[in-house]
């Protein structure tokens, strides 16, 4: 990491969800990753894919975790769009505050998009029954890839 960079901190809400001191809806975990529903969902289907090793973001990740990271990517993004029938992917990461960046733990956003349909504005938390059917629907797609 650059001189003068912030560091990681332990105490960030992902890596207490991967050390399982809060609960999310997971739709897919391996020994490098979890990824479960945001409950702020800008779409249906909105995933967040998280390394278990930590880092603040793409600045600082290491190139072995990244690289493990961006093919489960792959997989979610895939599973996601026959999951909810959608015409496309969008597929963001967030790198430091100016970047976007909210929560200071690596992490990719998978939202399945339809044509005409657009994102909703940031920051509504979702219905939790809803969150819960839709990764139950994604995980059933994911466990056949």
């Amino acid at each position: 990491m650059a001189s003068g960079s912030p560091s990681y901190d332990p105490d960030n809400i992902f890596a207490k969800i991967l050390r399982g001191e809060l609960p999310c809806h997971k739709v897919y975990e391996d020994d490098k990753a979890l990824a479960f529903m945001d409950i702020m969902p800008r779409v249906d289907g909105h995933t967040l894919i998280v390394p278990k090793a930590p880092s603040r973001n793409l600045l600082d990740i290491a190139p072995d975790d990244l690289q493990e990271l961006i093919v489960i990517v792959q997989k979610i993004s895939r599973a996601a769009k026959e999951a909810f029938n959608a015409d496309g992917m969008s597929v963001s990461q967030f790198s430091e505050g100016a970047g976007g960046q909210v929560v200071f733990h690596t992490h990719f956003h998978v939202l399945p998009r339809h044509d005409g349909v657009e994102l909703r504005p940031p920051g509504t938390k979702a219905d939790d029954a809803l969150l819960a059917e839709h990764a139950k629907r994604l995980s059933e797609v994911i466990a056949r890839y």
